[in-house]
């Protein structure tokens, strides 16, 4: 039997890189233990090839949601190949720069200011330090995740862990100083009450609010405004992440079409397309402390970031794509719920927006998941139970899945029925929230 390349070097990375990967969604243990491939060597459009060549149509998260127009988009590979060509570095700062600055304040009126990261983390977490520079307060109240630093991880040093239910479990904040206990409060998408209590106790003190404005489902009435009139009242300023949402739901910042204005938003992923990239946008009173606090990186001014996210832009702007994934993301949950019926599976596709489609197993829920990517892997699909539509899923692409879909649906049922799913799954189920691989 010839080697299997890409498990081998993934065994051997698990020996020198911690985790063995240096991003947790990415983690071959977050799928199907021994079965995902770890590594790709080519990857277009939706289709990606792993080191045995071995080929498979992305029906997952297509780059962690940072590909909205599919792997290496012709269009932005283009300017990104002129600017590497031109010299992507030098001593002096690149034009695209300045040229995204004035794009991005001309999608978002209200925003008078910008500074630049390249990824998401990082640009939350400058977003947190300009707050906490311009009003002078240490404090943060937030609602969802936010990255891997420490003034977010700082949630997690009281004895319970307060990150539970905000996206990723199970997050242990070993190395963040203890003396940061108290920072961070959070509360729940859509719980007035929560928030409130949260003003509350510490209005006063809070330099932020940070959240995402949607991410799962829809804003209950009145949450967003009711939010956007006590931090403004209790002089708190309201940073909006945007760093997922951004784009994929509409052109610019969901904001701009769920009718609250925050003080400051942060974007990435899909703004590059898979090119490191991130965006600090903001009033100008709410940045004022991005002038005097040291906030400086000499990646920060590489010139492939922007050229990639001007490109991506105009691209976004011309296809519509935000139109397009809703469509084929309503056509997906549609196909899931159907199917599910169809062969009496315990489904659930509630909860969850179109341009983040993604379902759920009811019963047997890291079983079921495990197996169901299992054997869409055997039909030449990375398949997981959520999908971030991309321009690149084309109908006849689509169309392929869900006859997959279904045939595997059918074998999950009769599987479920003879009782076997053990023996079915042969090897350990994914991991459910973090932990270490090795």
């Amino acid at each position: 039997m010839a080697e299997n390349k890409t498990q081998a070097l993934y065994e051997k990375a698990k020996k020198m890189i911690p985790n063995g990967v240096g991003l947790l969604s990415k983690s071959p243990e977050q799928f199907a233990p021994g079965r995902w491939p770890a590594y790709y060597s080519k990857a277009s459009g939706c289709e990606v090839w792993d080191l045995d060549g071995n080929h498979y149509y992305d029906m997952t998260t297509n780059g962690i949601g940072a590909c909205l127009l599919g792997f290496a988009d012709p269009d932005v590979t283009r300017a990104v190949v002129k600017r590497v060509e031109d010299g992507s570095f030098c001593t002096q700062n690149p034009a695209e720069e300045a040229y995204l600055a004035e794009r991005l304040l001309a999608i978002h009126p209200w925003a008078e200011r910008v500074r630049f990261a390249r990824t998401g983390g990082e640009c939350a977490t400058v977003a947190v330090r300009i707050a906490r520079a311009t009003t002078g307060r240490q404090m943060v109240a937030f609602c969802g995740y936010h990255g891997w630093h420490d003034w977010y991880l700082a949630a997690n040093l009281g004895e319970n862990d307060a990150l539970a239910g905000h996206l990723l479990p199970g997050l242990h904040p070993n190395g963040v100083p203890a003396a940061l206990r108290g920072t961070a409060v959070p509360f729940r998408y859509n719980s007035f009450e929560e928030f409130d209590a949260v003003m509350d106790k510490y209005g006063d003190r809070l330099a932020c609010v940070i959240m995402e404005p949607i991410r799962n489902e829809q804003p209950a009435a009145g949450f967003l405004a009711h939010i956007r009139e006590r931090t403004r009242k209790a002089g708190v300023l309201l940073v909006f992440d945007e760093i997922t949402i951004g784009w994929r739901y509409c052109f610019g910042g969901s904001h701009l079409v769920l009718g609250t204005t925050p003080d400051i938003a942060t974007f990435a992923k899909a703004l590059g397309n898979g090119h490191p990239i991130a965006a600090i946008i903001g009033t100008a009173a709410a940045m004022e402390g991005a002038y005097g606090s040291f906030i400086s990186s000499t990646y920060w001014t590489e010139s492939v970031g922007p050229a990639a996210a001007l490109a991506t832009l105009d691209k976004i702007e011309r296809t519509r794509a935000w139109e397009v994934v809703a469509r084929t993301g309503q056509g997906l949950l549609d196909y899931w719920k159907s199917s599910g019926e169809k062969y009496g599976l315990p489904v659930t596709t509630t909860g969850c927006l179109p341009c983040l489609a993604h379902f759920s197993f009811t019963q047997h829920a890291a079983e079921l998941k495990t197996l169901y990517t299992i054997l869409m892997l055997r039909r030449g699909f990375l398949g997981n139970t959520a999908i971030y539509p991309t321009l690149a899923h084309t109908p006849e692409i689509v169309a392929k899945y869900e006859a997959a879909v279904d045939e595997v649906f059918a074998q999950i049922a009769d599987v479920l029925k003879s009782g076997d799913l053990t023996a079915a799954l042969d090897g350990p189920v994914c991991d459910s929230d973090f932990r270490r691989v090795i």
